[in-house]
Parts: structure tokens; sequence; C-alpha cells
């Protein structure tokens, strides 16, 4: 005789619902670890920007900046100046971007008043979720990364 019941069994349901849970165990993962590599690249690369800004701020006003808001100000006026340079956008110059928290740090300033210096490190906010590595650069343009802590002049470069 033929089995007339249409449907699933509870048997056959509890079956779809453990393969789709071993399927997102899989994959959740995976995504994280591809946000947090993403959030670094974009750090990396936003390091990149802010070195090259001061290298331009410097060419065009003499000395580095005094913070990353004066590279800032993008949009706020026809004519960039010293203390609105609009070299870098505006998400950059608060200091917090793609899960990583940015820190410039300018260095002394010479007998006129021009600053010589200047340090960038990049946090993640949340270490171990929106990323893994501290970057460190300063006005030699390298940018140096940290897995165990904040990164220094003294830590590795990444090429």
């Amino acid at each position: 005789m033929r089995n007339s019941r249409k449907g699933f069994s509870l048997i056959e349901l509890l079956i779809v619902v453990a393969i789709i849970l071993i399927i997102a165990a899989i994959a959740i993962p995976n995504r994280l670890r591809s946000k947090m590599s993403a959030n670094e690249v974009s750090a990396v690369a936003s390091l990149r920007t802010i070195n090259e800004a001061c290298v331009t701020y410097s060419a065009s006003y003499t000395g580095y900046p005094s913070s990353l808001s004066v590279l800032g100000g993008e949009g706020t006026s026809a004519n960039p100046s010293s203390t609105s340079a609009e070299l870098i956008d505006n998400v950059l110059q608060t200091g917090l971007k793609t899960g990583y928290s940015f820190s410039f740090t300018p260095g002394s300033a010479d007998g006129m008043g021009y600053i010589e210096t200047y340090t960038v490190t990049a946090s993640p906010i949340t270490q171990g979720v929106t990323g893994l590595r501290y970057f460190y650069t300063d006005e030699t343009d390298v940018i140096r990364a940290s897995s165990t802590g904040a990164a220094t002049s003294a830590s590795t470069p990444i090429s």
C-alpha cells in the first residue's frame, strides 16, 4: 500500500535544519575573517593616503600638518588653506574609518615653527572583531604592522 500522506516528517525537517546550521557554522567565521581582512586593507590604504597628503601639505605649506583635521575639510571652501587643506576625505579626518581608529601625532616644530616629523597609528576599534593587526607609519612613508599590540617604528614593515 502506498503512503498517501503529503508533506515532510519531523525527522526530515530536523535533518534539513541541521544541514543549514552546519553550513552556517562554516560560512560565518569565514565571513568575519574576510571582513577583518578587508578592514586591514582599508586601514593600510588610509595610511598611504595620509602619507601622500602629508607630503603634499609639506610641499604646499612648508612643514607637516598639526592634525588629521588640518588635512581634511573636503568641500568646505573654494580655496584650500594650511588649516583646511582638503587632501583627505571627511570620514578619514575624523580618525575613524572601516573598523580602525587613526591617531595622528605631530613632531616638534623647528625654529621657524614648521613641524618636521609626524607619526600615525591605526588600531582596530575592537581587537579580533574589526581587525587583528595594528599599524604605524611616519614621515619615512614605511607602514609597519604588529599583531601583538600597538605598532611602533620598530615593528615589521609590510610590503
